[in-house]
């Protein structure tokens, strides 16, 4: 069956092995040094940024020199190429091809952290939101442009060292590592083993049994989207058994998530702003009936230890207040 990612492939082909195109064709050969390395060798003007010409382009990425020297990102030059070099092909002569969205926020994610340290934000001009996503748009992206299957392909992807949905070409369940430079080391969790003596030191504000849907990142903002298929407890926030959303704290997904399976999910309540958070200390792991069962319980005791506390606190209250016979 002849699929779109196919599609894009023979374009990319069409590229690398020069097809004969009419007379009439916009495209010209790609002339910007940095650019050499790319799989594509024509290229159109005026680009993505409004440059007329090659040479106006050249001095416009030249400014990222220092950045590709960091390796903060492996789409960074990519990237930045298919902005400033966009790929010509016969069929998309009126609009060159952009790169996908997934390549944009692959790239703004290891690198800006770098930028930052530095007095420098992502640039505007290079904003990801605008540009198309793989499956509702054409666009161009190193997964889809396959000479070689493994590693000695040098635009072969290792999925699992990237992002929450800076990939959405192609389906991977869980991530292990965020946005901090693509470095699993930065993004290491720590371990929070549960036990009655966490659960009742903890005093986690929600406790839910839940279906994770997907794992979302924005802005370098990570949350987890999960169907709620029990409220074990809830104080501060009302909880629908419904689709809700759970907000992570850092770059990290800590404690780490996989699609499509169930979890008993610990965590924090922002009553402000109606938010379930996943913070430091939070817990997330797979569904079992008996620890199910096991939270209810030590929840039930620290209600009755709450309860006692307030108890005793009243009838000290009680013998201040009582006067004196003396």
């Amino acid at each position: 069956m002849f699929s779109y990612e196919m599609y894009i492939r023979l374009l990319a082909v069409a590229c690398l092995i020069g097809i004969p195109r009419s007379t009439a064709a916009p495209c010209e050969p790609v002339r910007i040094p940095m650019c050499k390395s790319m799989p594509w060798n024509i290229t159109k003007m005026p680009n993505h940024l409004h440059h007329s010409t090659q040479a106006n382009a050249v001095l416009a990425i030249e400014q990222f020199e220092g950045l590709l020297g960091t390796q903060c990102s492996e789409d960074l030059l990519f990237f930045l190429c298919a902005m400033y070099a966009p790929i010509c092909t016969i069929d998309f002569q009126h609009d060159p091809i952009k790169p996908c969205k997934s390549v944009c926020e692959r790239a703004k994610c290891g690198c800006e952290p770098v930028m930052k340290k530095y007095n420098h934000t992502w640039p505007e001009s290079l904003a990801c939101e605008e540009l198309p996503v793989y499956d509702r748009g054409v666009c161009i992206s190193p997964e889809a442009i396959v000479k070689a299957e493994g590693p000695d392909n040098p635009y072969y992807q290792d999925l699992s060292k990237c992002p929450p949905e800076s990939i959405p070409d192609f389906p991977v369940d869980a991530y292990n590592v965020n946005c901090k430079g693509g470095n699993s080391e930065q993004c290491k969790c720590k371990a929070v083993r549960l036990g009655q003596k966490i659960y009742l030191k903890n005093n986690y504000n929600y406790v839910i049994r839940a279906r994770v849907k997907e794992i979302r990142i924005r802005n370098h903002d990570l949350s987890a989207i999960v169907e709620v298929k029990d409220i074990l407890k809830s104080s501060l926030v009302s909880i629908p058994r419904d689709t809700v959303t759970l907000y992570y704290n850092s770059g990290c997904l800590c404690p780490p998530l996989t699609a499509n399976e169930d979890y008993i999910i610990m965590g924090y309540e922002n009553e402000e702003r109606s938010r379930l958070l996943l913070i430091e200390g939070s817990i997330a792991q797979k569904w079992k009936d008996r620890v199910g069962r096991k939270v209810k319980r030590w929840d039930q005791s620290l209600r009755d230890q709450s309860r006692g506390n307030a108890g005793r606190g009243n009838r000290r209250g009680e013998a201040e207040e009582k006067p004196s016979l003396t």
